[in-house]
């Protein structure tokens, strides 16, 4: 059922109108409301929309108001419900404007001035601060319609005046852009930009877009643009002297918000954000006066909602609510209260938000024997409640299994859109970067230039060689160009034209990659034929482990779990590969088939290359399967001599189930009684000798290997056929964002950060990269914060000191560790929710993101501080890079920012070392077409039985690539795409394109973002369909020139395709016209001319002729 019904049943129509009675009747000034708990709080809100007043409801604190405005958007739909959130990150004080919040704040002032009836949903800390007078907010307000005149010139003109920046793209609010007919502006009152679209002096559309794709969303009707508030709050004034007088305020706890806004005024601003000069210096001028707050609040009529007491209420309501029970997971509990519920003769109801979640709690009932009838209910919200009155229980599932649930707020989507664009910066080609091209090898870039073939404007791209030489680059060929890409930081050799070096590379390279390629495909075929165990389908036990996993399992967690059980189930021994992010969820798969295994009676055995790492995953094979009978026990150097003997004999006589370590586990004399599992973590850090032994054990055992350097996508393609792959790209939905901030150095930030931590009882990552540093470091945190244990561990300790170090740390023996960036070698430490990076500017963003990804493993809100020198002292690139990463503050997000760098490591490990020679020497996504060349080749010529089967019929394909030249002006003109690097992109974008729906989507993008195509547009972009066309009837270079056709047909030594269908289809229309066609052959090369050919789409409209023609 949906959450509505849910909603009509609580609100039942006797409470509706008493609460509705008590809201019109002037003389209660303040009414009680007792005995409401979890989301019944939202429920009961919701009818606060039908009083015809604008009400404004406190929270205590922002999280908290987070959550109801989520629930209050889940029940009456976010167009009359609004949050007011702090337009600060943290405390006021230390004067970091958070701009996507200042949007929200606008946008609810915005609503709040049109006098509507509407919810506002706020917290103490959004309240201390001043809003601008209404009458500012009118001045600073465009009203734009579809039904009203208005001039663009006159309209950008004012958006100059209110402070908005004119750019070539808009993607963060107090921007705008002008192209031809279309404006696009980022009004700080709304979480999307606009795109306003003029026909002469007549609006023609409003639409909103996407900052990431520059895409229209929804069309609109009228827009309110309003320019930043946040500089004129200084002389603003209190929200309460901002909304209507018959305001109805409803307050979780009245006594609480007005201390804490007193709190906040009283405080000064933060000393060092004075010195360093960062931040908003005028922030605390920004607070009201607490004491007029506290008097002017009393003036307007409230609701009380907590469980503050009734004493001086003119009214009350009561309510006998209770909150849901906790079960952590234990379901013989569930059961039992469920049955005791049910029996009582309480209605059922369980509230989630997908329909897996309802599937697995009814599959848990059954297979246990419980007849419990419950109805689902979707969406879910925050928090379940028992309704005494009503005999009702409305349950969460996030609660019932014990998982963290999330809100999300409209200003996440502001958020991405900024780092979108820093990406595609750092992706841009711009004049100087290197370059390289696939027949000529590496160059330098020179920048887009016009040249006039034959009287026609055409853009060329120039490269600069060795000695200066130079080659313009057609724009048809841009597909052989790429930006070097290998390590950071180290300039390539620029090659010389014509030397054949460059060739012989390749060659090289392509012959090294095969060898690799065919040893792995000979051990994928040698496996096919190999007999192992089938493992029975799932228990109902197997389901319970897996519907109590504390986050929701996301769709390629889901796939990959149904990948590697369906493996298990079959004769053939599974080699599946996993591949994922920090934090993606890989164990959980690596818990789900161990317990698969162990519940067949096979033995497993978990390897992992380190001691710390064998230890964590004990413990969380140990906490996942607590509640099973199965025995786990570890072997590392850390198990004493007495132990490993007790545990080896145990194990030999089948009494242990699964086994986890290091690589003693494949000692001679570790004897299993049956394995029938072998799990290999983080493979690529073992060495030859211990991968030599697997191979020997896993030939007719299932193997599953995880792997956190995330493979590109091209390579597990090309690797596809010799291992089976698993991808897990999607972050865990319900993890905390690690709320990310850059500081200068600075004393204030770490003594708070390290006390805030240890006042929640976590612990601190404090990483250092230079190794003189840390002791200095040491003193310095002993200085500031006393009571905190610190422990230093860095590369250059002995490496069981330094084992002993992180495993102490573990053991939470100490509270602060500071090191150099060893911590970011998979060990997982769920207590360590604050990281602190000094010298942030100094690494790559991969190594940040996968620093950060050390913390918030766990349920709570985590934190990362960047600090840095003073911002003068670093490169734009650097500053880049921080601004990245701090938008981006999502867990996985970073799947697409470490990409880059991951990628050149990710190949490297996957293949083996010698490979990332050859990175540096080809440039990586050179590397990687060869690589795809070498793994077709090998599946065509030797592998063609395994692959195609031994009759398969092979496609003909003649010619892999087909040249393009020709004198017709086709190009995107300056005045429609101003911006070059844009211009570049879109060229090779286009060039890159086979498939007829990419060419239709790419015309939409195209109008959408710059008004209708110009002809010499679309005629390059018709070239695509000319490519395609070609290639289909094997012809290996078109040119358009002087007014014919001009294709030109392979050599002699494809003497199958003169006998082919394509062929024939050419010589059939030669007998047609022969009037028009010219058969051709000079020096040995076979070439057709056809006259009257004067544009592309005549050229298309030929060979698309020539296709059907019946061959001879």
């Amino acid at each position: 059922m949906e959450i509505e019904k849910l909603s009509a049943l609580f609100n039942t129509p006797a409470r509706r109108e008493g609460l509705l009675k008590l809201v019109k009747d002037k003389k209660v000034k303040r009414t009680f409301a007792e005995g409401l708990q979890g989301s019944s709080v939202a429920l009961f809100l919701s009818n606060l929309l039908h009083s015809g007043l604008q009400s404004m409801i406190v929270a205590n604190d922002p999280d908290e108001a987070g959550y109801l405005y989520n629930d209050l958007v889940q029940l009456c739909g976010d167009t009359d419900v609004v949050l007011f959130p702090s337009g600060y990150k943290r405390d006021i004080k230390y004067g970091q404007v958070d701009a996507p919040a200042g949007i929200m704040r606008t946008e609810a002032l915005n609503r709040l001035a049109q006098k509507q009836p509407l919810i506002v949903v706020t917290s103490p800390e959004a309240l201390a601060e001043k809003v601008v007078s209404g009458d500012t907010l009118t001045q600073q307000t465009l009203r734009l319609s579809t039904s009203e005149r208005a001039d663009i010139v006159k309209v950008s003109e004012r958006l100059r005046m209110s402070g908005f920046a004119e750019v070539d793209y808009v993607y963060e609010p107090g921007q705008f852009a002008v192209r031809g007919s279309i404006l696009d502006v980022y009004s700080f009152s709304n979480e999307l930009p606009y795109r306003v679209d003029f026909f002469g002096d007549d609006i023609e559309s409003i639409r909103t877009f996407n900052v990431e794709t520059q895409l229209s969303d929804e069309k609109l009707n009228e827009i309110f643009v309003i320019s930043n508030m946040g500089r004129r709050e200084v002389n603003g004034i209190s929200i309460l002297d901002f909304i209507e007088k018959n305001t109805l305020f409803a307050f979780h706890n009245h006594d609480w918000a007005i201390d804490r806004i007193a709190a906040i005024a009283s405080e000064t601003m933060s000393e060092q954000t004075l010195i360093s000069g960062e931040g908003d210096a005028d922030a605390m001028k920004k607070v009201v006066d607490a004491d007029a707050f506290r008097r002017k609040i009393d003036t307007f009529r409230r609701i009380d909602y907590g469980a503050a007491g009734e004493g001086d209420a003119d009214a009350v309501l009561r309510y006998r609510c209770t909150p849901q029970g906790l079960y952590h997971k234990n379901f013989q509990l569930v059961s039992e209260s469920f049955t005791h519920f049910l029996q009582a003769g309480y209605r059922l109801y369980i509230l989630s938000d997908n329909e897996k979640q309802i599937e697995r709690l009814q599959a848990i009932f059954e297979e246990r024997g419980d007849s419990i009838e419950f109805t689902p209910v979707l969406p879910t919200l925050h928090e379940g409640f028992v309704d005494e009155e009503l005999r009702i229980c409305c349950f969460t599932d996030h609660q019932i299994f014990d998982r963290f649930h999330k809100y999300t707020l409209k200003s996440d989507r502001a958020r991405s859109g900024k780092l979108a664009l820093s990406i595609k910066e750092l992706n841009q080609i711009e004049v100087g970067d290197y370059i390289v091209h696939v027949d000529h090898g590496i160059g330098r870039f020179g920048g887009l230039l016009r040249t006039e073939i034959n009287g026609k404007m055409q853009e060329v791209i120039k490269l600069t060689y060795q000695n200066d030489d130079i080659i313009f680059v057609s724009i048809h060929a841009l597909h052989k160009l790429a930006k070097y890409r290998a390590k950071e930081g180290e300039a390539p050799r620029v090659n010389k034209l014509g030397s054949g070096a460059w060739e012989r590379m390749k060659e090289k390279t392509k012959g090294k990659m095969k060898d690799i390629a065919r040893d792995l495909i000979k051990l994928y075929s040698a496996r096919r034929n190999e007999k192992g165990f089938a493992f029975s389908p799932d228990s109902f036990m197997q389901q319970e482990l897996e519907a109590s996993f504390v986050y929701e399992d996301t769709p390629d967690q889901l796939k990959s779990t149904a990948e590697v059980k369906a493996d298990m189930e079959r004769e053939r021994p599974m080699d599946r590969l996993i591949c994922g992010d920090v934090g993606f969820g890989k164990t959980e798969i690596a818990v789900r088939a161990a317990f698969k295994a162990a519940a067949d009676n096979k033995q497993v055995a978990v390897l992992v290359p380190t001691t710390v790492l064998a230890f964590q995953h004990y413990q969380t094979f140990r906490d996942r399967l607590k509640e099973f009978p199965v025995r786990i026990e570890y072997l590392s150097r850390a198990r004493k001599a007495s132990e490993v003997k007790r545990i080896l004999a145990d194990l030999k006589e089948g009494k242990i189930d699964i086994l986890i370590g290091t690589h003693k586990l494949i000692g001679k004399d570790v004897v299993f009684k049956d394995l029938g599992l072998l799990i290999v973590d983080e493979e690529q850090k073992f060495g030859v000798s211990v991968k030599e032994r697997l191979k020997q054990m896993k030939v007719n055992v299932d193997t599953l290997t995880m792997s956190a350097t995330p493979i590109p996508r091209t390579l597990q393609f090309s690797l596809m056929g010799a291992r089976d792959l698993s991808v897990l790209a999607t972050p865990p939905a319900n993890r905390y964002p690690i709320a990310t901030e850059i500081h200068p150095f600075n004393d204030d930030i770490i003594r708070e950060a390290i006390n805030f931590e240890l006042s929640r009882g976590g612990q601190v990552f404090f990483v250092n990269n230079r190794i003189q540093q840390l002791y200095e470091l040491e003193n310095l945190i002993h200085r500031l914060v006393p009571d905190a244990r610190v422990v230093v561990g860095h590369g250059q300790m002995p490496p069981d000191k330094l084992e002993q170090v992180i495993l102490d740390f573990v053991n939470y023996d100490y509270d602060v560790l500071l090191a150099t960036t060893i911590i970011e070698s998979g060990v997982d430490m769920p207590n360590t929710n604050t990281i602190i990076i000094n010298d942030a500017q100094n690494f790559g963003l991969s190594e940040l993101h996968q620093l950060r990804g050390r913390v918030g493993r766990s349920n709570r809100k985590a934190f990362c501080y960047l600090l840095t020198p003073s911002h003068h002292a670093f490169s734009v690139d650097a500053r880049r890079r921080l601004q990245a990463i701090e938008s981006f503050s999502e867990l996985g997000s970073g799947i697409h920012i470490a990409m880059q760098d991951l990628d050149i490591r990710g190949a490297g490990n996957l293949l083996g070392a010698e490979q990332s020679g050859f990175i540096a020497d080809l440039g990586y996504e050179t590397y990687q077409k060869i690589l795809k060349e070498a793994v077709e080749e090998l599946k065509v010529d030797e592998f063609s039985e395994l692959y195609y089967g031994a009759d398969a019929e092979k496609t003909e394909e003649f010619v892999t690539e087909c040249v393009i030249e020709s004198d017709l002006e086709l190009l995107f003109p300056a005045d429609y795409i101003p911006q070059e690097s844009e211009r570049i992109s879109l060229y090779q974008e286009l060039d890159n394109m086979e498939r007829e729906t990419d060419i239709l989507q790419f015309c939409d993008r195209l109008r959408d973002r710059f008004g209708r195509i110009p002809h010499e547009a679309m005629e390059l972009i018709r070239v695509v369909r000319l490519r395609r066309l070609a290639k289909q009837l094997g012809i290996e270079k078109v040119s358009l020139k002087q007014g014919k056709m001009y294709l030109y047909f392979v050599g002699d030594e494809h003497v199958a395709y003169y006998q082919s269908a394509a062929f024939g289809r050419i010589i059939a229309y030669l007998q047609k016209e022969p009037r028009r066609c010219q058969l051709r052959e000079i020096k040995g090369k076979r070439s057709m001319a056809i006259a009257q050919v004067d544009s592309v789409e005549e050229a298309v409209g030929l060979l698309e002729l020539i296709r059907s023609q019946e061959s001879v």
